[in-house]
């Protein structure tokens, strides 16, 4: 039976809207019917979601409180839906209603009821994304407003918003989209958070500045920077993750190529022991350039980096990997996987435990039940 959902697992690029009903548990069961029913029509009410769902390029998921829709028809389409459902949304005040938009991979599961479900690096990203808004917003990862950014009549409605800390740690680069009549302008409450947290420590800086006129404050300064065996264990087992190279003839493949290096990223940040740069923080050292590794190191400040290449050729995949020490230049671990698609997942767990080994990373019993 393993064998045969196995076979059945296909990976492929989508671009993925993700909705859910701000204040959805403190309504009473009825209430939630309703608001699920009202929402579900106002969505199928939408052009986007007619057009794709009468060519069958879309897949339709709900999750309670809201849905995901997956679109195969093109990069706009959850964007476009998402400013229709917004537009729509203004006659029903009582959905209080907020959207993400992203697009990675996915790949068809069987769930637990036996049923086709869909999962995946793709999917996961979009409700990062919408989970760092409030009610109103349409908010759209940094690679789709890059994407959307190619047509002059997105602009308009693309801000940048910055950086989110999600899951793990792990940070996201953000857009709001909105216009005088779709989506939300206000900062969402994460980002007023992050705000307000940035000018506290820009204080913090100002105050320790001045302290440091004084002989103990410098005393203290000196002895507190003193390098310990403790530091430099920590510092032997940071890491960055940095931006896979895309070596699929099909260059639509980028997408699935970030996928791999985000979900590698990801396994290990759920490593308490290791200190991994986030996302965010190594798009800047895209592939396809020369890199100095240990330069790049110095600038993030961690010991060690992971490269690789992802190619996928139909249903094969092959993906390299390899851990640097970026201080000596030393490479401390390296493989290929040559494998079908379907075992994608299993490379990418086996990538984070292999360097996680050659770290000496202590693993929680939780951390190697997820490995």
């Amino acid at each position: 039976m393993a064998a045969e959902v196995k076979k059945e697992i296909q990976l492929e690029v989508a671009h993925i809207l993700f909705i859910d009903t701000v204040g959805y548990s403190k309504l009473s069961i009825n209430e939630q019917r309703a608001v699920v029913d009202e929402l579900t029509t106002i969505v199928r009410g939408s052009d986007q979601y007619q057009k794709a769902e009468a060519a069958g390029r879309l897949i339709k998921i709900p999750t309670g409180d809201g849905m995901a829709l997956v679109f195969y028809t093109s990069q706009e389409a959850p964007a476009q839906c998402a400013i229709e459902i917004s537009g729509a949304l203004k006659a029903h005040p009582r959905l209080q209603v907020r959207m993400g938009v992203h697009s990675g991979p996915v790949s068809g599961v069987i769930d637990v009821n036996g049923h086709a479900n869909l999962a995946g690096a793709g999917i996961n990203m979009a409700q990062r994304v919408m989970n760092c808004g409030d009610a109103g917003h349409i908010l759209v990862s940094k690679h789709v407003a890059e994407d959307l950014e190619e047509y002059e009549h997105w602009r308009p409605l693309l801000h940048d918003l910055g950086t989110c800390e999600v899951k793990h740690g792990m940070r996201v680069a953000i857009a709001n989209l909105y216009g005088d009549v779709v989506g939300n302008p206000h900062l969402p409450k994460k980002f007023q958070a992050l705000k307000k947290h940035s000018a506290r420590m820009r204080w913090a800086a100002v105050c320790s500045h001045a302290a440091r006129a004084g002989s103990d404050c410098r005393r203290h300064l000196f002895l507190s920077h003193r390098p310990t065996t403790s530091a430099l264990r920590v510092l032997d087992k940071s890491i960055a993750v940095l931006p896979f190279e895309n070596r699929s003839e099909d260059k639509a493949n980028a997408y699935f190529t970030d996928g791999v290096q985000d979900e590698i990223l990801t396994d290990l940040a759920k490593i308490a022991d290791l200190k991994v740069i986030s996302r965010t923080s190594v798009l800047q050292y895209k592939s396809g350039v020369a890199r100095n590794l240990r330069e790049i190191a110095q600038q993030l400040g961690v010991a060690n980096v992971v490269e690789g290449s992802v190619q996928r050729s139909g249903n094969r995949v092959r993906v390299n990997a390899q851990l640097v020490d970026a201080r000596t230049d030393a490479h401390l671990w390296a493989q290929t996987y040559d494998r079908d698609l379907a075992d994608v997942f299993a490379i990418q767990s086996e990538i984070a435990k292999a360097i996680a080994d050659q770290l000496q990373a202590k693993l929680s019993p939780n951390e190697k039940k997820s490995h």
